[in-house]
């Protein structure tokens, strides 16, 4: 590979994100994503930017593993594997637009839930509060395997999940910490799982490898970096980012800009 110093510069700062995004601010994945498919073909993009997801993953895993909750993860696997062998499969039969496509009308709709179920809870409690109702309860059974499929085909297709879990998480109820070590030990597993498929398919190569060893500074920067920043985040404030930025990147797919 021979980056410009303008791709050099826009690489250094989505290894950047890539760190922040897994100790900080979740939403801000998707945003590494379109950096480097920006400097790199977007299937080429996928596979370069697998071992600094994983360097990153392991950094917030040491930072968080102990908010872990494993349940949810027990929950996912099964079907988040299943996701994976299906994007496997496809990766070579689907074009780059059309997979965008698909994942940013998927990320849309999961988003609109998601907002109409809070809706729906916060009449819920009203309700309570006027006539002893009951608050509305979790998504049904159906919920987690759905989650789980897409999220497995959408990172093997384009690293693009971390909208999908962030929404999941947030439907179950989770505190900022309870959700970014969930999600630290969800994407460190499923991402090493992803290896051996992007080998196979030629996206992660010796010389590809070296790059990311050469970029490992500056994710670790950024993961000190949203060590440091989320315990000074509201637990409102981080949610309204997450949905935020999640939103942003399921439009930005949608429209392939």
């Amino acid at each position: 590979m021979d980056f410009s110093f303008g791709q050099w510069l826009l690489a250094v700062a989505g290894a950047l994100m890539v760190g922040l995004a897994k100790t900080g601010l979740p939403g801000l994945g998707i945003l590494c994503v379109v950096v480097f498919a920006s400097i790199l073909p977007a299937k080429e993009s996928s596979g370069f930017i697998l071992p600094m997801l994983i360097f990153a993953d392991s950094v917030a895993v040491a930072a968080y593993w102990r908010h872990t909750q494993w349940r949810h993860l027990l929950r996912l696997f099964p079907w988040t594997g299943a996701g994976v062998l299906v994007g496997w499969w496809a990766m070579e039969r689907i074009s780059d637009a059309q997979a965008q496509v698909m994942i940013g009308g998927i990320v849309l709709a999961l988003l609109g839930m998601q907002l109409w179920r809070r809706w729906r809870e916060k009449e819920a409690r009203v309700t309570s509060m006027k006539v002893g109702g009951e608050e509305i309860a979790l998504p049904g059974i159906w919920f987690a395997p759905l989650l789980g499929v897409l999220a497995g085909f959408t990172t093997l297709v384009s690293n693009a999940a971390g909208p999908l879990m962030s929404i999941y998480l947030l439907a179950m109820g989770m505190p900022k910490m309870k959700f970014i070590g969930t999600a630290a030990v969800f994407f460190f597993l499923l991402n090493c799982f992803k290896v051996p498929f992007m080998v196979n398919l030629g996206l992660i190569t010796t010389g590809s490898f070296s790059f990311n060893l050469l970029l490992a500074p500056a994710v670790l920067t950024g993961a000190l970096l949203g060590r440091w920043l989320l315990p000074r985040i509201n637990q409102r404030v981080f949610e309204a980012l997450v949905l935020g930025l999640s939103a942003l990147a399921g439009l930005r797919l949608l429209l392939g800009v």
